[in-house]
């Protein structure tokens, strides 16, 4: 953190004329000027297609999910779309199961259960995780049947109710009616591959309940993001 710190004094600096501008410094007022998020800044950053103010605001409250989860202990509900690395914590969720039962991790997946509105969530689930933060990206949640459901006429996203992530032995997932739903941190649904393995944008597939055919959403192209543009 303490070089990016280091570019934004230098770059305030440079507006007030106490040091020469360089072409990377022009940029980065440019696009402050804009509106928009420094180049400099996004090599350091999490993925956002947000402007600038926006996406100041976002930081802020990623920074405020990790102080109060230092300050007053593990949440009962994760923001999944405040981590900069979402997998880690996948992973994290999936150790956890595998060292209390003492079951090897390769033999563990997710089953997923979009939880009600009113669910008390005063204590977290006995296993698993509960997390929200996340958007439906052509299609919406019904609340009343607990499926997906065609999007109402002019609202392109619809806020994903909690979702309980439940890790279980493979062969003991549940043979239902869903759609594999990929899991993007932005609607450009596309990113490149980390030195970790990873994707920049791409988080994982998620067993979401259905009641019509997993290609019906394909062809509309069905996906939960984890953050929206504006």
């Amino acid at each position: 953190i303490a070089p990016v710190l280091e570019e934004a004094v230098v770059s305030t600096q440079s507006t007030g004329g106490l040091v020469v501008m360089s072409s990377e410094l022009e940029d980065v007022t440019a696009a402050v000027i804009n509106g928009k998020i420094p180049g400099m800044w996004m090599a350091k950053s999490y993925p956002s297609l947000k402007p600038l103010g926006s996406y100041v605001n976002d930081l802020v409250m990623r920074l405020k999910f990790l102080q109060d989860w230092c300050d007053d202990g593990v949440p009962n509900i994760f923001w999944v779309s405040g981590f900069y690395f979402t997998q880690a914590f996948i992973t994290g969720v999936k150790q956890n199961y595998a060292r209390k039962y003492t079951i090897p991790i390769d033999t563990l997946s997710f089953d997923y259960e979009v939880m009600r509105e009113d669910l008390d969530t005063s204590k977290p689930p006995d296993d698993g995780a509960y997390i929200n933060g996340l958007f439906v990206d052509g299609a919406r949640w019904c609340r009343e049947k607990m499926v997906l459901a065609e999007s109402t006429p002019k609202v392109l996203f619809d806020t994903m109710p909690m979702i309980w992530m439940k890790p279980m032995k493979k062969l003991d997932i549940p043979d239902r009616s869903i759609y594999w739903c990929p899991v993007y941190k932005t609607s450009e649904r596309r990113g490149t591959l980390s030195t970790t393995g990873h994707s920049t944008n791409f988080v994982i597939d998620m067993r979401i309940a259905s009641d019509k055919p997993e290609m019906h959403w394909v062809l509309r192209g069905l996906a939960l993001l984890c953050q929206l543009d504006d």
